[in-house]
């Protein structure tokens, strides 16, 4: 991941059910970022986020989903016509090449539906598994943990998820967090990653758990 940070001991059961309890009481439905208006325009979305923002994908692709929603269409459209549409994201050649071969993959083997198991999404180009997990649990509704940046120092500076690497911060989280906030952890801790917990410059003042993180970075 691109954050370095110091791993702290993994939090106890009564310590991070408290944590996800103040995230639900401040935020009870918390939702992705990335614009979408069904689960083909999601899975395109979250496969342009790849080393870009999400306000970047959102303002690239808020013309182009108006028209284009679905896999057949964005055939239609062709490479030459979405690589315009979104030569502002970095490393759009490539994007926009898996995104025609990811659209010719669901009209040829699914029909042209997203499938729902992460075996199926991550066969598709432009696919990892942190794309299948972020479709999983935001159009599926299945307690996938999709651990981004955010979430990768989130989890190691507190203590809620601690782990080398990536997917081990993923089991620990499905190990670790209680059931009852499976289903919004990672919206949980990726919007406290971006705005509060942030890489640089904790905002650590301004922290509902600042009381309960372990972390040796807290600027309190």
């Amino acid at each position: 991941m691109a954050d370095t940070v110091a791993m702290t001991k993994q939090l106890d059961y009564h310590t991070i059910y408290e944590i996800f309890r103040r995230f639900q009481e401040s935020e009870p439905n918390p939702r992705g970022e990335l614009d979408h208006v069904n689960a083909y325009t999601l899975v395109v979305a979250v496969a342009l986020s790849a080393q870009a923002t999400d306000a970047g994908v959102n303002k690239a692709t808020r013309n182009l989903f108006d028209t284009v929603d679905t896999p057949e269409k964005m055939l239609q459209l062709g490479l030459e016509g979405l690589t315009e549409q979104i030569k502002t994201i970095g490393l759009y050649r490539q994007k926009a090449r898996n995104v025609i071969r990811m659209s010719e993959i669901l009209v040829n083997e699914y029909a042209g539906e997203v499938p729902s198991s992460r075996a199926a999404l991550q066969s598709l180009p432009g696919v990892g598994r942190k794309t299948a997990n972020v479709v999983l649990n935001i159009w599926f509704g299945l307690p996938a943990q999709a651990v981004d940046t955010h979430i990768f120092r989130f989890g190691n500076r507190t203590g809620v998820a601690a782990g080398k690497d990536v997917l081990a911060v993923e089991r620990a989280i499905e190990d670790n967090i209680p059931a009852p906030f499976q289903r919004h952890a990672h919206h949980w801790m990726i919007l406290h990653g971006r705005y509060i917990c942030k890489a640089r410059k904790p905002v650590c003042t301004n922290c509902i758990i600042a009381d309960l993180c372990r972390s040796e970075d807290k600027t309190l």
